[in-house]
């Protein structure tokens, strides 16, 4: 059919000449400044990434709101603990390498354990880092934090949606982590585009009056790639729904549940190791629900390179034609 009217996307969103171009680590800065000017208790903490991670506008406006930690993540995540247990809403920012890569103890015993009220942001989340290579791209984070208790965890798929989502978590009372990618990726969703903590929404749906073949299950900037494969798709006469699944733990299981009712077959998208991301967050839904046929978009039990974020993209098997190609290979297995 079309984009969704009632999720109010960008009218050329499927023009990526025209689109706009922004990483999603900008709408970091934005939302940490919103929470901060909404709630006195919000403060950050940086490992010296302050710039690179876009805490720096925070730092600016509200210098005796920021304690930079250096090049400390462990430190950093256990000084949070102890801000949280006296009142305060601690975010705390790096590459998610290193934070909740090279600080997840911490994390899991001292935040988690303890249901503290901190904020994890990681940044230069997946392949799509680029030039920094193997050693910098965190594959795995969302792997390492969806088992632990207490913890929620997010993935959102443009500027806007980061925005909201670090605006929202500090109104959740215990840890949140977020993934934000570094790379300029489309701007396709609007500050109208509904955001909610543990709902899904369908960005792409079906012709009308028809049901869907496949469901597209996707989160993080390649939900744009889910869309415009989509919409290729739909011209070869497959319709297809596709769901913006932001929100990783909490899950909306009614609504993956119905999509994999619908179309009888699910394909997930995600910029991340398939074992242990967001698509086995997806098939344990549906083991326990719905099971149902499913192909599995991300990277495949390796690392990533070094090389152009949207020549590796396509090197991991990520790109418009490889989610068109695991759409067709699913329905033949329905």
């Amino acid at each position: 059919m079309s984009a969704n009217p009632a999720v109010k996307l960008v009218s050329n969103t499927l023009d990526l000449k025209s689109l706009e171009q922004k990483p999603t680590r900008d709408g970091y800065g934005l939302g940490l400044v919103q929470a901060a000017d909404e709630n006195p208790n919000v403060v950050a903490l940086c490992a010296d990434l302050t710039e690179s991670t876009r805490t720096e506008a925070f730092a600016k406006k509200y210098p005796e709101r920021f304690v930079e930690m250096g090049v400390a993540e462990q430190n950093m995540a256990s000084v949070a603990a102890g801000m949280s247990l006296m009142g305060k809403i601690p975010y705390i920012a790096s590459y998610a390498m290193f934070s909740p890569g090279r600080n997840w103890e911490q994390i899991r015993t001292t935040i988690c354990y303890n249901q503290a009220n901190v904020k994890i942001c990681g940044a230069h989340a997946g392949v799509s880092v680029g030039p920094d290579g193997a050693t910098h791209q965190a594959i795995e984070d969302i792997a390492i934090t969806r088992p632990i208790a207490n913890m929620q965890v997010f993935a959102p798929c443009d500027m806007w949606e980061a925005k909201k989502v670090t605006y929202a978590i500090s109104k959740v009372n215990g840890p949140c982590y977020v993934r934000y990618a570094r790379e300029k990726t489309p701007v396709f969703t609007t500050e109208e585009t509904p955001f909610e903590i543990g709902k899904a929404h369908a960005f792409w749906l079906e012709p009308e009056g028809t049901k869907p073949d496949v469901a597209i299950i996707a989160c993080g900037p390649l939900v744009h790639n889910a869309i415009l494969a989509a919409a290729e798709l739909e011209k070869e006469g497959i319709g297809v729904r596709v769901i913006n699944n932001v929100s990783i733990k909490p899950m909306d299981e009614q609504t993956i549940i119905q999509a994999a009712k619908d179309a009888g077959c699910v394909v997930t998208v995600e910029e991340h190791q398939v074992s242990g991301g967001m698509g086995s967050a997806v098939a344990e839904v549906l083991a326990k629900n719905y099971p149902a046929p499913m192909e599995f978009i991300g990277v495949q039990n390796r690392f990533g390179e070094s090389g152009a974020p949207n020549e590796l993209i396509e090197r991991f098997g990520m790109g418009v034609a490889h989610i068109k190609e695991a759409a067709k290979k699913v329905i033949l297995r329905k």
